[in-house]
């Protein structure tokens, strides 16, 4: 029996129902958007999708604001200093052969899984783009991963490198 529609129910209907009392509790809506997160990957993760067609979609601010190159056209300008984890994040993508997108917001980001049309979606970024995110782009499975803010919101951030390796696992075994 396909288990995607509970996840379908939880992305129409908890998730708004969650955002509503977001809306009242300013402090707890970060978290809510956490648990939608979380739930959604333990729901993909039990409904065991599998393909070789999976893009990796992260944000614009994994490029260090130092850069001058403009990645989110075509994150193979990258010149590869290593001062952000996008050129390892380039060659994991290009060693299981996936595609790799940047995007600077919603907007963009669909119209790349449009484009794309992958089978599934390993997605980076903070809680509210990647909550949404996970909810436009239903039913395809998304395995959502937060990324870390050292330097607060939207500057500079990074990505647990292992939990993307260990995603492209999961869809590809």
């Amino acid at each position: 029996m396909k288990k995607i529609w509970i996840r379908g129910l939880v992305l129409r209907f908890l998730y708004p129902a969650l955002m509503l009392v977001g809306s009242f509790k300013k402090d707890k809506k970060e978290k809510l958007q956490r648990f939608i997160i979380n739930l959604n990957n333990k729901l993909v993760r039990a409904e065991n999708p599998r393909t070789k067609k999976i893009l990796i979609l992260l944000p614009h601010c994994l490029q260090i604001d130092e850069c001058t190159i403009r990645l989110t056209h075509n994150v193979y300008n990258c010149e590869g200093c290593g001062k952000c984890e996008i050129r390892d994040l380039i060659q994991i993508a290009d060693e299981n052969k996936l595609s790799l997108s940047v995007a600077t917001g919603g907007t963009l980001a669909r119209r790349i899984v449009k484009d794309i049309m992958p089978g599934a979606i390993i997605a980076v970024a903070c809680e509210t783009d990647l909550s949404s995110g996970i909810v436009d782009t239903y039913p395809l499975p998304v395995l959502g991963i937060t990324n870390e803010r050292p330097f607060g919101p939207c500057l500079n951030t990074q990505v647990d490198l292992e939990k993307v390796k260990e995603a492209i696992k999961f869809f590809s075994q």
